[in-house]
């Protein structure tokens, strides 16, 4: 790796690396910063209490442990204290034991060097700290990357959903993601897990509705052997498998009102048991929830509990039909051209521009998952390098059908029937704008049509 300090020694420029020193010594920090200047922005802090909390605005940490002061054991509690610190550390001090320096190693520090340091040995030190920082976080901005890489879309409403995985993805608070079939609800719950701390560990996605009722309560909370008839061995449920990592419930809103009091103990006590045992197991996982379905309705007409329905509403990410961001479609299409092609090593590249602009233009009831099988079905029907309008379904393409306002057939004065049906669609589509008060997205919704259809409707 390229020395990061190069250019600012040269240029002046703002000094990038931030160096937290503990230490009783007053005269080493102005020591310090007289050798390591202009690479370094040195800050000394005494206190024990404020030091612990700086240390997350640090890029490079230096513990100064003096002998006079404080004994070996002193010195491995301030250093086991200062717990999850992220940033390199680095132990200064005059024991010069072997041993010493392999105890704090063995807790974690980056290095061990001897106090008064020597110049060059401490620059080598720190700059090896540093390039470490900077390496590692170059890894978490890929890995954060490739944690949504399957979240495509630069739309506004896209860039929403986007802000809030980020928000919650290190919080331990419960998630209710919201939206229609099809709309990607798993991959947000997988995206908000490999963002968070708990990435190292399982994601485990559950489909409530596709759990008979007779069985959830085992799939969920495991049971132990003869806890039902057929238990004929012990299981861990999916509380358990989920461990120290996220537990992803879909379809909540398939659960029954039984099992629904069960979800709202273990929620709120943080532990459960496995069918047949008393034995109390801890709640160590991350919860999810997701639902297609209106919570606060069901709410209302009895068939979901109030009380679990604000237990599991904390945070709520709202994901948008395809429809309410078309812009996304050419994005996502694209992507699943390229994935299939790949996976039926087919030698398709790309879509046509009269067939892109239907794809855009329909309005996607079934949302992704529609548009994912639609390319799918394409990509094998078509012959050459691309997708046209003959490799569509036939109810996307009846899109192209609807001909302009205006247009003529050569057949005189009369009147055809395709005309007269277009001009009743526009009155349709003109009448439910008046009504929406020139809203023309509320009037698409009104229609059940998509905002791109309607204005080729009443376009002149």
């Amino acid at each position: 790796m390229s020395n990061p300090y190069s250019a600012i020694a040269s240029t002046g420029a703002e000094p990038a690396v931030r160096l937290l020193l503990h230490s009783r010594d007053p005269k080493l920090e102005p020591l310090l910063s007289s050798a390591l200047n202009p690479e370094y922005t040195i800050s000394l802090e005494a206190d024990s209490r404020k030091f612990k909390t700086s240390t997350p605005s640090a890029d490079v940490v230096v513990l100064d442990f003096d002998t006079n002061h404080s004994s070996l054991q002193d010195q491995l509690t301030f250093y086991d204290d200062l717990g999850d610190c992220q940033n390199p550390i680095i132990i200064m001090t005059d024991d010069l034991r072997r041993s010493t320096a392999l105890l704090f190693r063995q807790r974690g520090a980056f290095d061990c060097i001897r106090k008064p340091p020597s110049v060059i040995e401490l620059k080598v030190v720190l700059r090896q700290a540093y390039e470490h920082v900077a390496m590692r976080r170059e890894l978490e901005i890929r890995r954060q990357v490739q944690s949504c890489d399957r979240l495509i879309g630069s739309s506004g409403r896209s860039q929403v959903v986007y802000d809030l995985i980020r928000r919650v993805a290190n919080l331990n608070a419960f998630v209710l993601i919201t939206g229609e079939s099809g709309t990607g609800k798993e991959l947000v719950a997988s995206a908000i897990h490999n963002l968070g701390n708990r990435h190292p560990h399982p994601f485990v996605p559950v489909s409530c509705g596709a759990i008979p009722e007779t069985l959830i309560e085992a799939e969920l909370f495991g049971h132990e052997k003869g806890a039902y008839t057929g238990a004929a061995g012990s299981r861990a449920g999916y509380f358990e498998q989920a461990a120290e990592g996220t537990l992803f419930l879909d379809e909540i809103g398939e659960l029954s009102l039984q099992t629904q009091v069960k979800l709202l103990r273990v929620l709120q006590e943080r532990q459960f048991s496995r069918l047949g045992s008393n034995k109390l197991l801890p709640l160590n996982a991350r919860v999810l929830f997701a639902t297609h379905r209106n919570l606060s309705q069901l709410v209302e007409e009895g068939t979901f509990r109030r009380d679990l329905y604000f237990r599991v509403n904390v945070m709520n990410i709202h994901v948008p039909p395809l429809r309410e961001r078309t812009e996304d479609i050419p994005a996502l299409a694209s992507h699943f051209l390229a994935e299939y092609a790949q996976e039926y090593k087919r030698p398709v590249r790309d879509i046509r521009p009269n067939a892109m602009e239907l794809l855009v233009d329909y309005d996607w009831p079934g949302n992704i998952r529609e548009l994912e099988n639609v390319i799918q079905s394409a990509l094998v029907l078509a012959d050459g390098d691309s997708i046209g309008l003959n490799e569509l379904p036939v109810h996307i393409r009846e899109l192209a059908e609807v001909p302009p306002a205006g247009a003529s057939d050569g057949a005189g004065s009369s009147r055809t029937f395709d005309e007269l049906l277009r001009d009743f669609k526009i009155s349709l589509a003109n009448q439910a704008i008046a009504e929406c008060r020139g809203n023309k997205t509320l009037a698409a919704r009104k229609l059940r049509v998509s905002r791109a259809y309607l204005h080729r409707l009443i376009r002149p």
